[in-house]
């Protein structure tokens, strides 16, 4: 059972089904830090993450722009010049949609490792 796979598969059902919000539990620092990339480019909105006594849950506003979104498994190494390769089998076209990538740099977009020339670990797509 992948809690971060199970998450982002309800936040994009949840979508799917024109909701305003979800909630997800567990949270974990993963899906954390994925949210704030999704919110920074604009795929959700505000999120809040709530200490249950538990594994923590969080609320995430959705705002409709989600069309796919889902964890890549197994987690495919990437080098700092496979980028595009990778970007051709999981977003429909160029520009459109982001790669999340596990670097020694902590979690980012493709762009951002392509501009510090790191490689990492495939993580998910959004698009």
């Amino acid at each position: 059972m992948d809690n971060y796979q199970n998450a982002l598969i309800k936040i994009k059902n949840a979508e799917d089904a024109g909701k305003d919000e979800v909630v997800v539990r567990p949270a974990s620092s993963l899906l954390l830090k994925t949210l704030e990339i999704l919110q920074k480019h604009g795929y959700i909105g505000e999120y809040e993450y709530i200490e249950d006594g538990r594994d923590g849950v969080v609320k995430v506003k959705l705002v409709g722009r989600i069309n796919d979104l889902k964890a890549i498994k197994p987690r495919f190494p990437v080098k700092k010049d496979e980028y595009t390769k990778w970007e051709q089998r999981f977003l429909p076209a160029r520009g459109i949609g982001l790669l999340i990538v596990s670097t020694p740099h902590g979690l980012m977009t493709q762009e951002q490792a392509k501009a510090l020339g790191t490689g990492g670990r495939l993580v998910a797509y959004v698009w």
